[in-house]
C-alpha cells in the first residue's frame, strides 16, 4: 500500500495549475472524439497516469485524483462513482460488475461485485403456468432486479487498495449530480431509444422528462436525490447504502411495483475477492474474469484456438481470419452455456476447458473452407445487449485496474429508485430463466446458470489486463454484453499478430459470432465486398449491425514506458492523462 506517498507542495501546485486548464482539454478532447475521423487517430501519450472510459467526466474524475497523488485504485472509483452521474444508461450503483487489479508487487486480483439473486427467488419465477417464460418480468421492473454490488465492491477496493478517503473520491460525482451538467447527445440518444419503458415509472419521469419528453441534448440534468445517496455513501460507506434511508427508498421500490428485495438481502450483501484467470496467447499472459463472469473463460478459449493458426499470414480481416475467428467463437460459446456457471454454487471445470490440450482437440476436424452450422457444434467432452460499460487506469507506480460494470439493458429495469435517484439493474435476466431459452442478447441459458437464492448470475463482462514479460502491457474491456470477449479477443489479437498500435487496434472494425444465433455480426462498413462474398460463399449468414461492441483500453509502451489511451470512436469514449 502507498498510503506513506505524498506530494511535495511543488507537485501540488503544479497539478492545482494543470487542473485549471482540465476543462479545455476536455472541450478539445471530446470534439475530436465526436467527430469520428475516416483514419485512426493516434493514441493519446501520457507519461505519468492514464484514465480511459466511455464519459468525458467521468475520464476527469479519474484524472483528477491521479494528479493529486492517488493510485490507479483511487482513480478507478472515482471514475465509477462519477459514471454512475454522467452516464445513467451503464454506469451504476444500483447494477454490479468486475474489477481486476495488477498491483505494482506483481500480484493480481477480481474483486467481484456482481449482483445477487434476492432471497426470494425462485428458479421458475419468471415461467408462465405452462412453463413459458415471461420475458418483460425478467426485464422491465424492480422484480427484474438482482441484490446491486457496485457500492460495496467500488468501497472494498477503495479500502483495500487505495490511498485517498471517501469523500475526496466521490467528490467529483457529487458535485456532477448536485451542479448538473450538459446532457450529451450519447445520452439523449439512449433516454429516447427507451422512453417507452421508462415513461412507464412516475420516479424516473420526475427526472428525465421535460413537459413530458424525454431529456434532449443540452438539457441541464440535475440528480439532487442521488447527490444525498453519494452523500451518505461518502460519510457512512457501505452502510449509507445497504442501510438506512437509501435502503428504505429500494425496500419502498420492490413494495410499489413488485419487487422482491428485502432488507435482508441489502444487509447480507457482500463482495468476494476472487483469483482471476490466466492464459496466454503467443508469449503474452492474459489476466481476465473469473467466473461468475462467463467473458474470461470465452476469451482465453478464443485466443487459446486462434493461436493455432498463423492470423498474420492469412491477413488482418481477411475471409479466412474472421471464418477461424468465427469457429472459435462458436465453440467457445457452446462450452459456456454448457458448463459455466457461479463457481459457489455449481463446479466449473475450468483447468479442462481452458487448457492449450482442449483447444488442439476443439480444432480438429476444423473445415477451412466452409462454417460450421452451429446446430452441429456440441460443447466438448470433457474428460476429469451491450448495456455495460467499462473504464481502466494506470498509474506511475505500476499498478493498472480494468473495470466493466452494468445495469444489463439500457437504464436497467427502467424504474429509477425514489428519493434515491439511481436505476435498479434487470440482471436477473442473465440467468438461465429456462435451460435452453435464450436472453435478451440471444444466449440458450444453461442449467449450471439456474436461479438459486442469492447465486449470482453469469456474465459476459471481460475487464482484462495482458502482461508482457510480467509487466502490464494492455488494460482493456467493453460493453456489448456477449460480444465483449470476441471485441477484447480481437483487439488483443490486432495488437500482437498484427502490430497495431492501441488506438489502431480498438478503431478497427470487428466481427462476432456466439454460436446460437448461428449468424455472423459485422460492423457497418467494417467488411470489402469480396471479404462478404468469400463467407457467404462458406455458408456464413452474414448480418450487419451499427456495431458489434464498443471497448475501451490502454497501452503501456515497454520501451518508453508511456501511457497510450485508446478510447473508441463508437461512443464518447475520452483517455486523458498527464
Amino acid at each position: 500500500r502507498m498510503k506513506s506517498l505524498c506530494r511535495s507542495k511543488a507537485t501540488a501546485a503544479r497539478s492545482d495549475r494543470t487542473l485549471r486548464f482540465l476543462g479545455l482539454i476536455l472541450a478539445a478532447t471530446f470534439c475530436a472524439v465526436a467527430a469520428g475521423p475516416a483514419a485512426s487517430r493516434h493514441p493519446l501519450k501520457a507519461r505519468h497516469g492514464m484514465v480511459v472510459s466511455a464519459d468525458s467526466l467521468a475520464s476527469a474524475a479519474g484524472l483528477s485524483v491521479l494528479m493529486r497523488g492517488g493510485n490507479a485504485v483511487d482513480a478507478a472509483v472515482a471514475c465509477g462513482f462519477t459514471l454512475a452521474v454522467t452516464y445513467p444508461e451503464a454506469g451504476n450503483i444500483g447494477g454490479g460488475g468486475f474489477m481486476i487489479l495488477h498491483r505494482a508487487d506483481g500480484s493480481s486480483t477480481m474483486i467481484d461485485f456482481r449482483e445477487t439473486a434476492p432471497g426470494a427467488a425462485r428458479r421458475d419465477m419468471y415461467l408462465d403456468a405452462g412453463g413459458n417464460p415471461l420475458t418483460e418480468k425478467s426485464l422491465l421492473g424492480p422484480l427484474a432486479a438482482g441484490v446491486p454490488g457496485t457500492v460495496a465492491g467500488l468501497l472494498h477496493a477503495l479500502d483495500a487498495y487505495g490511498t485517498m478517503d471517501r469523500q475526496q473520491i466521490i467528490g467529483p460525482a457529487l458535485r456532477c449530480a448536485e451542479g448538473g451538467f450538459s446532457v450529451s447527445d450519447r445520452l439523449a440518444a439512449s433516454l429516447a431509444e427507451e422512453w417507452p419503458g421508462l415513461s412507464r415509472f412516475p420516479s424516473t419521469m420526475k427526472v428525465f422528462a421535460r413537459s413530458g419528453s424525454s431529456l434532449r441534448f443540452g438539457d441541464t440534468l440535475r440528480q439532487p436525490d442521488l447527490g444525498r445517496t453519494l452523500r451518505l455513501i461518502a460519510e457512512r460507506g457501505s452502510g449509507g447504502f445497504y442501510g438506512g434511508s437509501v435502503a428504505g427508498c429500494i425496500i419502498g421500490e420492490m413494495r410499489r411495483h413488485g419487487g422482491i428485495i428485502t432488507e435482508g438481502d441489502l444487509t447480507g450483501y457482500h463482495t468476494v475477492e476472487r483469483p482471476p484467470l490466466h492464459g496466454t496467447y503467443r508469449g503474452f499472459d492474459i489476466v481476465t474474469a473469473s467466473p461468475p463472469s462467463g467473458g474470461g473463460a470465452t476469451l482465453i478459449q478464443i485466443l487459446n484456438y486462434l493461436e493455432k493458426f498463423d492470423l498474420r499470414a492469412m491477413g488482418w480481416n481477411s475471409s479466412r481470419a474472421i471464418h477461424v475467428l468465427a469457429s472459435a467463437s462458436q465453440r467457445a460459446f457452446a462450452d459456456r452455456a454448457a458448463y459455466l456457471g457461479d463457481p459457489d454454487f455449481v463446479p466449473v471445470p475450468l483447468k479442462l476447458l481452458l487448457s492449450k490440450e482442449y483447444a488442439s482437440a476443439r480444432v480438429q476436424g476444423w473445415d477451412s473452407l466452409h462454417a460450421t452450422a452451429s446446430r452441429s457444434v456440441a460443447p466438448g467432452a470433457l474428460r476429469d445487449h451491450r448495456e455495460t460499460t467499462h473504464f481502466c487506469t494506470a498509474d506511475r507506480w505500476g499498478n493498472v485496474v480494468s473495470v466493466t460494470f452494468t445495469l444489463n439493458e439500457l437504464f436497467g429495469c427502467k424504474d429509477l429508485v425514489d428519493g434515491a435517484g439511481f436505476f435498479l439493474n434487470d440482471e436477473m435476466d442473465d440467468f438461465s430463466v429456462k435451460t435452453g431459452a435464450v436472453n435478451i442478447y440471444g444466449l440458450p441459458g444453461g442449467e449450471p446458470n439456474a436461479i438459486a437464492q442469492g447465486k449470482r448470475m453469469l456474465s459476459s463482462m471481460s475487464p482484462t489486463i495482458v502482461l508482457k514479460d510480467g509487466k502490464p502491457f494492455l488494460a482493456l474491456g467493453g460493453r456489448g454484453g456477449s460480444r465483449i470477449p470476441t471485441t477484447v479477443a480481437q483487439i488483443i489479437s490486432n495488437v500482437i499478430d498484427f502490430d497495431m498500435n492501441i488506438q489502431e487496434a480498438v478503431d478497427a472494425p470487428r466481427t462476432h459470432h456466439q454460436w446460437e444465433p448461428d449468424s455472423l455480426l459485422y460492423d457497418r462498413h467494417g467488411l470489402v465486398a469480396d471479404v462478404l462474398r468469400a463467407l457467404g460463399s462458406m455458408g456464413y449468414k452474414l448480418v450487419e449491425v451499427p456495431w458489434t461492441a464498443r471497448a475501451q483500453a490502454l497501452m503501456i509502451d515497454p520501451a518508453s514506458g508511456m501511457f497510450l489511451g485508446g478510447p473508441d470512436p463508437r461512443e464518447e469514449g475520452v483517455a486523458l492523462g498527464y
